[in-house]
């Protein structure tokens, strides 16, 4: 779908959903904050590039909110701040990959998916959702994985993981649903037409 868009166009995308990841990051934009829960909204613009630019350009992008989500954990994020002096290390990889693999995962699924879905709504849904899923999916995973011995104090695993999958999931996913797929269909459009 996207092959036709041009080397400066997919930059040009890139740099403009950059822009807004920098300015949901460090704006009450990106998060609602619930305590020690923090939703994020930031899965949007990843899952957008992911899906118009492609998985790499997704990567890139999940990337940079993996690194401003590292550079929360410094200051304003109180959850981050606590795994951050327990294992900095561990703190940088539950940072990372997850939204690393926003990108990844929603740019293949998307292009595997029009492959059978020629009316394309179905595929901007079904990848809009499997990308705030895998955020959320891979970062509790991870977190719990690194600290169920020492910021949960030796909890068993699955009652840490499913406590995470609570109001939070269900705004991030139908935040990334709404959003995601209408403004990755418009931009599409768009972009074809204008090729």
């Amino acid at each position: 779908m996207n092959h036709n868009m041009s080397k400066v166009r997919k930059i040009t995308l890139t740099a403009i959903l950059m822009a807004i990841i920098f300015l949901m990051q460090y704006t009450p934009l990106g998060y609602l904050h619930i305590g020690l829960v923090e939703i994020t909204f930031i899965t949007i613009p990843v899952v957008i590039g992911a899906i118009v630019l492609g998985p790499w350009y997704g990567a890139f992008l999940g990337a940079v909110f993996g690194a401003t989500s590292f550079a929360q954990c410094f200051s304003s994020s109180v959850f981050g701040a606590a795994l951050l002096a327990l294992n900095p290390v561990a703190t940088f990889f539950c940072c990372m990959i997850p939204r690393i693999l926003i990108g990844i995962v929603a740019g293949f699924l998307f292009r595997i998916l029009t492959k059978v879905d020629h009316s394309g709504i179905v595929s901007f849904i079904i990848t809009s959702v499997a990308g705030a899923l895998t955020n959320t999916v891979f970062f509790v995973g991870m977190v719990v994985a690194f600290f169920q011995n020492t910021y949960f104090d030796g909890s068993g695993f699955w009652a840490i993981f499913l406590s995470f999958f609570t109001l939070n999931v269900a705004l991030e996913v139908l935040a990334c649903t709404v959003v995601a797929t209408a403004l990755s269909k418009v931009m599409m459009h768009f972009i074809l037409k204008e090729v």
